[in-house]
């Protein structure tokens, strides 16, 4: 069955896709009042993001436009130092989307929900037409306890550390467009365990960002004009599964602006960079983790490369690759 226009009507068939696929998915006590906002517990300090997903194609090796929706929103939370609690999930439905695929969606949605501790609290669904695309907007809120992550926070002499290998959901996206046969996956997960855990351990984090659009080179130059010092990072440092290692040198791309839905970069206090490296590495998801350079005085991004030179490391320049997320 597909979705029609009538399923946006606010009649029948909307109550039915709701009833039917949303709330059935979500399930929990404050959206299944359907009330027309939620009304939940609060904390002192909290943190909001917002964000759309518009992902080409929906379902790709290692997750769909669902799950990437949770976790890229609860990450962005995370970013900051909170504590992901509630979730709002807004649906644009094109006509002629399947139905079975939109149950597909709202179940990865779902299961990354419960994988990060929060609930989907509100939503809002509309069709329009169209020819069976599926657009998602969530909204998340977050509970900072403790001193909170920001950017600007990095110091000289702070070690930075990425929880990953660079590039794979970008590869992974790529591949499937251009029908590339290969086993790279994405990486798309929430870093819920891995944060949790630092902050548990009394680790000095200053500043944490997630490995996006753009890619490790744009995120670390963002940081670097933030705190208005240098990132030297070191070439042979940065981690790139094999498989991605051949697919960049294949094609001709720069890793250092691939996106990932996965991955993390912090700068942490040099006294505490082994002992978060470990945390990290025996966090879900961090087994690859490594230090890759230092925060110094200056400006910008320098790599020192593995032929023993330096070089600039600017933003992507362009659109880079579209619809990734």
């Amino acid at each position: 069955m597909k979705i029609t226009l009538a399923h946006g009507s606010g009649g029948q068939s909307t109550k039915e896709l709701i009833e039917k696929i949303f709330a059935a998915s979500y399930n929990n006590d404050v959206l299944n009042m359907m009330e027309d906002s939620a009304v939940v517990g609060g904390s002192a300090k909290i943190a909001v993001t917002t964000d759309s997903f518009v992902v080409n194609p929906l379902f790709f090796k290692g997750g769909n436009i669902g799950k990437l929706a949770v976790c890229g929103t609860v990450n962005d939370l995370l970013m900051r130092g909170a504590t992901p609690k509630y979730l709002t999930s807004a649906f644009i439905i094109e006509e002629g989307a399947e139905l079975n695929e939109l149950k597909l969606i709202a179940a990865a949605m779902s299961s990354a929900a419960k994988e990060a501790g929060v609930i989907i609290v509100a939503g809002d669904t509309k069709v329009i037409e169209g020819n069976g695309g599926i657009y998602i907007n969530t909204t998340g809120v977050g509970f900072i306890e403790g001193e909170d992550f920001a950017s600007a926070k990095s110091e000289v002499g702070d070690a930075v550390i990425v929880s990953g290998s660079m590039g794979d959901h970008h590869a992974a996206i790529l591949s499937h467009r251009m029908n590339i046969k290969n086993d790279i996956t994405s990486d798309v997960a929430p870093f819920c365990d891995m944060v949790a855990n630092l902050i548990k351990n009394g680790i000095e984090v200053h500043a944490m960002r997630d490995v996006t659009r753009g890619g490790l080179g744009t995120v670390l130059n963002e940081l670097a004009d933030a705190s208005g010092k240098c990132f030297e990072v070191d070439e042979t440092a940065i981690p790139v599964s094999p498989q991605v290692k051949s697919f960049v040198k294949l094609l001709g791309l720069n890793i250092m602006h691939m996106g990932n839905e996965g991955k993390l970069v912090c700068t942490v206090k040099c006294k505490d960079a082994e002992k978060a490296l470990g945390i990290i590495k025996n966090s879900k998801y961090g087994e690859d983790a490594a230090i890759i350079g230092r925060v110094t005085e200056g400006s910008g991004v320098v790599m020192n490369t593995a032929l023993g030179g330096k070089k600039k490391v600017g933003i992507l320049i362009g659109e880079g690759l579209p619809r990734i997320c």
